[in-house]
């Protein structure tokens, strides 16, 4: 009884020290995270430009374990392989499940 114990203890500390590595490394513009779950949505950038967007592009990276990461979210290659021109504004998106998968999508609005 005590070996489980002591062992759920240490994958709960091993479990928390893998969400702050996942959690912020994918999105330092994350306000709040959470421990087991995180789904948070929010303004990146803003252009004196805005106006109704006709066209929008978006890109994602991926975190594994906080050791593995892959993705482009650069603003111009998202811009670029959606036909914008003319950037109006650029949101993103967050999410992370217990430090083991995080996401980060940026969406870039413009014509």
């Amino acid at each position: 009884m005590k070996k489980a114990l002591v062992s759920c203890v240490l994958l709960l500390f091993a479990v928390s020290i893998f969400t702050g590595c996942a959690a912020q490394a994918m999105s330092p513009y994350t306000p709040v995270t959470g421990l087991w779950y995180t789904e948070v949505q929010g303004p990146y950038a803003v252009t004196s430009n805005v106006t109704q967007s006709p066209k929008m592009g978006s890109g994602t990276v991926e975190s594994y374990l906080g050791l593995v990461a892959r993705g482009d979210i650069s603003i111009d290659t998202i811009a670029k392989e959606a036909g914008i021109t003319e950037i109006h504004y650029v949101d993103y998106e967050t999410m992370s499940i217990l430090g083991l998968y995080a996401e980060v999508t940026v969406k870039v609005y413009g014509e």
